[in-house]
């Protein structure tokens, strides 16, 4: 039985794929529920605020080093969905998603 080289390509295609993806998994925080010296851990509404204005802090991060994307000072969880949840309001949420 011969094997075309089609499958191999498609084989060996979707590997590099999903090794490529896997480098983009997130690690652990480390400074996870550690509060800098005089201020405090993100939470959810932090979050919240930083998902919503997340597009214009990247665009600014680009040009200023003093500027985060995201706060690692943060409370896991909680801090995650409310960016999450803050960044999803800039596509619509799943309104926009049914209306297709």
């Amino acid at each position: 039985m011969k094997i075309g080289i089609r499958p191999v390509v498609l084989v060996g295609l979707t590997v590099a794929a999903l090794i490529l993806l896997s480098a983009c998994a997130p690690g652990p925080n480390p400074l996870q529920n550690v509060a800098p010296e005089g201020g405090t851990v993100g939470g959810f509404w932090l979050g919240l605020w930083q998902g919503i204005i997340a597009p214009i802090t990247f665009i600014i991060s680009l040009f200023r080093s003093d500027v985060s994307f995201y706060e690692v000072y943060n409370n896991g969880i909680w801090y995650n969905l409310g960016f999450i949840l803050g960044a999803g309001i800039w596509f619509g949420g799943s309104a926009s998603a049914s209306r297709r």
